[in-house]
């Protein structure tokens, strides 16, 4: 099906935000290299700033009815450098264990792979709760452990690290979501080819 001149805009209002998002990451990185109370601090609100980005794009996009193909492609690919560059820099500050860097990434790898495959076979698969809780709690978590000494007396790294790990579990429970979807869409697909096949046999007879 052939796109519309609307789908194939650019320069639109959600698409720039993403692009800042897209932007904002190595600003972060570079503050958390600088290893100082006063980057860090600087790092955890500019990471906020991005994520607020996220909500507002897609927000605007659906109210304006500006949804583009750009946009379908940056805003995911946004959101997992935001939150994978975040993350191994906090394992290399070593604030954040390698096993859950390793499991996030890979699980991120496993569901873009088997959502292009579904895609590529006429398949769709949703966004699951699991997974759109699992994003929303990563974005509280990552800004709370980029301000380890704290703020005001608060202890935002504690805080941050329990939210971590409450995203864990939720990415590996919207992961095993998307895996069932996956397999439960192919196979309904494959029956509708099958008797598609069939019928088609049978009209030649």
């Amino acid at each position: 099906m052939p796109y519309n001149d609307d789908e194939l805009k650019f320069d639109t209002v959600p698409n720039r935000l993403t692009a800042i998002r897209i932007a904002i990451v190595p600003v972060v990185v570079i503050l958390l290299y600088m290893r100082t109370y006063t980057t860090d601090i600087i790092a955890g609100f500019t990471f906020a700033a991005a994520a607020i980005t996220d909500y507002f794009d897609g927000k605007i996009a659906r109210e304006t009815k500006t949804i583009t193909i750009y946009g379908k492609l940056m805003d995911p690919l946004a959101d997992k450098f935001l939150v994978i560059c975040s993350l191994i820099m906090l394992q290399w500050l070593e604030r954040v264990h390698p096993f859950f860097v390793m499991v996030l990434i890979c699980r991120e790898l496993a569901i873009t792979s088997l959502r292009a495959l579904a895609s590529a076979e006429g398949v769709i698969i949703a966004a699951s709760p699991g997974g759109k809780w699992k994003n929303l709690t990563q974005m509280f978590a990552i800004p709370f452990m980029m301000a380890k000494p704290g703020l005001l007396g608060i202890p935002l790294f504690a805080i941050g690290e329990v939210l971590l790990y409450l995203s864990l579990g939720m990415s590996l429970w919207s992961g095993l979501q998307y895996i069932m979807g996956f397999f439960a869409g192919v196979t309904v697909r494959a029956k509708e080819r099958r008797s598609l096949r069939k019928q088609h046999s049978k009209n030649e007879q």
